[in-house]
């Protein structure tokens, strides 16, 4: 034999050691995997993969791999293993590694990554619902999360452990105990369970103490009776509390050991010997997860029975009395079941079923639905939403029948909100509080963003009922949950004397969730001045009311409507041309157009009075005007024939007439009590001319403050004050106080503020330093124009002025002898 020889045979004889070694190990891994021991046929194949040399094999390898951790629930691990087989290629031969690893992602929230992988398996498997449903959950995630339930969840970390706590039932007809399923320390298996690598189960019981504490479990009893060296688990009592079912899984060593229902009969704290219940099946299948209808005629559980819709489903038996087994089971139906696996059933009032799927569309792994039994038919489920459900696994809900929505589930979440979890699966409490609904809000100055003290708010609710409240210093009012019901739909009025009321809606209808309304108003003062309609312009000579300026009295109805105590004048004006008297009766017939226009609308007319002032009241213009983008009126201009005819053209000329044939409103009181309207309406004829308006006169009488500064009664925006002059400023200020007493009569507003007017004018005041815009001081004929103003919390009282700052009106002197303030 040569060396080169000698070399190949060795290498070959080491193969063959090897191969039959990586066999081996393969063998028995693949031997634990059919037997559900996947903690330890994981650790068999990633040794087996380590001396695999054929690609394919290696694969097969892996792919069995992230098998194990998948069914324990290593979602962690099992997405990483997965991605490598997609990347590889290897889910051309296994099209189920695409589904696999779609749902890893989704249940560790990669949703994006998620939906492509769904889309990629649904080319290849068009006929699989698990695609699509995959791929609409994930699409579904931020409608579960923005819409969440009712639900109040929080930890029960009295009785969580660091390991897994779950599967609990009610242990007393009190529903204030416990019995679960734990596998922490303490239990009565030393051994470790292969599938999961973690201790085996047990049934702990735990209950309420006299302070409302849960107990530290124990162990449901200790002479293994129920609780043995392998598992137990899936506990639920009968209706009567005197029968306990659990389910006990098999440990013998090399053997495919399946899992039974059994029943004991509970004495005080002792039990009977268990009885195995007859559901069918065989030595290996795994039966699981127990609930019964309160008469025990039937049972649900879940199982792994061939010819069922997928992985386990949930099939239910019946019986026809107590004392006898039950008859053969049947699958719950394909409406229930899915090609993945359901369980953790839990029957409630006989007629809704609760159960736990990773088939159904979902958040992520486990989730808990809700299906309605009628007659032999059973609804289609429904997912409960988060936040019972997240991308976790959530299962095992029971409620408590002796409250409306209330019990426990359980969940391997790692926390919910700021609650961290304890171990790995956990019982959580749940409570869905009653529905409640209150409303309240802040009344506020439109003008000055002032708190409004003593407005009314009047509430009128859908179900005939009518609470009025007041608000207090802060403009608040507030209506409780007694009196803010559900399905109701209520109609808000604010008043307050010298305002224009405002209303809103609230309803109830349709939420679902414990709500506190808050709705905001602003009331509008009423004001001194009369207000020019917008766009009620008329032809030459002509007082009708033309259709396409109705539109422009829309604003003024809804203002009659939402005040129904106000009583109104229609003021109409001419321009100067023609006669006086001939103007005047024009005017009359505009404003009286205008008021019959209102009562065609439903407006009472003795809430209407129309008054024609002719060409008497020139208009004052508040804006400045332009024509053709050119300005041609300055605000402040009042448009008198003098100055109409010194207008340079004929256009601008037209154009001012049109602004003084014009219909103004302006209140006249408020005390108008509204009657019911009984017949037909009939129009008022009576002609009310207005020859003499009252016009303002303002005198000029020297004033002394405090200090002995000299002032004069000016008119600040046309608001009646008095103003001092004080050498030693720089510039024009104002005390706090009379800076409100401005706000209050209207002569400035919020928007004269500079900067952001809901921080100036914040809890009803004005922020010291804050800054106002005058738009006009007024000393009979003399005036001045558009300064600022600042706020000076250090002025106790009083409105001053700079000297240069007031000068601007004009030269000016005071006789001391006379007391009186003389132009020059």
């Amino acid at each position: 034999m040569t060396v080169k020889t000698g070399i190949l045979f060795v290498l070959a004889l080491l193969l063959s050691v090897g191969l039959s070694a990586q066999h081996k190990l393969t063998e028995a891994a693949d031997r634990d995997f059919s037997e559900f021991k996947y903690s330890t046929a994981v650790d068999k194949y990633k040794k087996a993969y380590s001396k695999a040399k054929d690609k394919d094999e290696k694969n097969r390898i892996r792919f069995q791999m992230a098998e194990c951790y998948r069914m324990m629930n290593d979602t962690k691990r099992a997405e990483p293993t997965y991605k490598s087989l997609v990347r590889n290629g290897f889910y051309k031969k296994e099209t189920i590694v695409l589904l696999h690893y779609a749902n890893m992602l989704k249940i560790n929230q990669n949703y994006d990554e998620a939906i492509i992988q769904f889309e990629e398996y649904i080319k290849l498997k068009p006929d699989d619902s698990r695609g699509p449903d995959g791929l609409q959950s994930c699409i579904q995630q931020k409608d579960w999360f923005e819409h969440p339930t009712n639900h109040q969840i929080s930890n029960l970390k009295q009785v969580n452990s660091r390991e897994d706590d779950f599967n609990p039932c009610f242990d007393s007809e009190n529903f204030n105990s416990l019995i679960f399923t734990s596998n922490r320390e303490g239990s009565s298996g030393k051994a470790s369970d292969e599938w999961t690598g973690s201790n085996f189960t047990d049934l702990f019981y735990t209950r309420i103490d006299r302070k409302g504490e849960w107990s530290t479990p124990d162990l449901l009893e200790s002479e293994e009776v129920i609780n043995t060296e392998t598992n137990e688990g899936s506990p639920m009592m009968n209706s009567g509390f005197t029968t306990l079912y659990f389910a006990r899984c098999g440990n013998v060593k090399n053997v495919v050991s399946g899992c039974h229902i059994y029943k004991v009969t509970k004495t005080g704290r002792t039990f009977s010997d268990p009885q195995i219940v007859e559901l069918g099946g065989d030595s290996t299948s795994r039966i699981l997860h127990p609930t019964l209808s309160d008469d025990e005629m039937t049972i649900y559980f879940t199982a792994d029975f061939p010819n069922g819709q997928g992985g386990t489903d949930i099939w239910y038996a019946t019986r026809e009395n107590v004392s006898e087994e039950f008859g053969r089971p049947k699958n719950a139906g394909p409406v229930i079941n899915t090609p993945d696996n359901e369980g953790f059933a839990f029957l409630r009032s006989d007629t809704v079923l609760y159960f736990s799927s990773n088939g159904h569309i979902g958040m992520g792994g486990l989730d808990v639905f809700k299906t309605t039994r009628n007659g032999d038919k059973w609804s289609i489920p429904v997912n409960l939403g988060y936040p019972l459900n997240t991308s976790a696994d959530d299962f095992a809900i029971i409620f408590n029948p002796s409250a409306e929505e209330e019990g426990y589930f359980c969940s391997n979440r790692k926390e919910f909100e700021e609650e961290r979890a304890k171990g790995g699966d956990d019982i959580w409490y749940f409570i869905v509080p009653p529905i409640e609904f209150t409303l309240a809000g802040i009344v506020k100055d439109d003008r000055t963003l002032q708190f409004l003290e003593g407005a009314m708010v009047r509430m009128v609710g859908s179900d005939g009922s009518v609470i009025e409240k007041q608000t207090n210093t802060l403009g608040r009012y507030e209506f409780s949950k007694e009196q803010i019901l559900p399905r109701t739909t209520y109609e808000l009025t604010v008043s307050k004397p010298q305002y224009f009321s405002a209303s809103g809606t609230v309803t109830t209808v349709g939420i679902e969730r414990t709500t506190n309304f808050e709705r905001n108003f602003l009331l509008p003062p009423i004001p001194k001045e009369p207000i020019v309609l917008p766009e009620i312009l008329y032809d030459l000579a002509k007082w009708d009311l033309l259709p396409q300026y109705q539109d422009s009295l829309q604003g003024l109805i809804k203002t009659l409507d939402d005040n129904p105590t106000l009583i109104v004048e229609l003021a109409s004006h001419t321009d100067a041309r023609d006669t006086d008297e001939r103007n005047d009766i024009l005017s009359q017939k505009r404003a009286q157009s205008v008021v019959d226009y209102l009562i065609l609308r439903g407006i009472d007319p003795d809430r209407l009075v129309a008054k024609g002032y002719g060409e008497r009241v020139p208009r004052e213009i508040n804006h400045n005007y332009y024509l053709n983008n050119v300005q041609i009126l300055d605000s402040g201009t009042v448009l008198t024939e003098a100055f109409i005819n010194s207008l340079p053209t004929t256009e601008k000329k037209e154009f001012a007439h049109q602004l003084n044939r014009r219909t103004e409103f302006s209140v006249l009181s408020n005390d108008f009590v509204p009657k019911e309207v009984i017949g037909e309406v009939v129009l008022p004829k009576v002609i009310d001319i207005v020859t003499s308006p009252e016009k303002k006169v303002t005198t000029i009488k020297l004033l002394k403050d405090n200090n002995g500064k000299n002032g004069v009664r000016c008119e600040i925006n046309g608001y009646g004050t008095d103003v001092y002059i004080d050498p030693k400023l720089t510039k024009p200020m104002i005390s706090l106080e009379s800076a409100l007493a401005l706000l209050k009569e209207g002569a400035i507003s919020k928007d004269d503020f500079a900067g952001d007017p809901n921080e100036v004018l914040a809890n009803s005041t004005i922020a010291d330093g804050a800054v106002f815009l005058v738009e006009e001081m007024k000393i009979e004929k003399k005036y001045i124009t558009m300064f600022e103003v600042t706020v000076n919390y250090k002025i106790p009282s009083g409105f001053y002025f700079d000297e240069p700052t007031f000068s601007l009106i004009g030269k000016y002197k005071f006789d001391e002898e006379s007391k009186q303030m003389i132009f020059e």
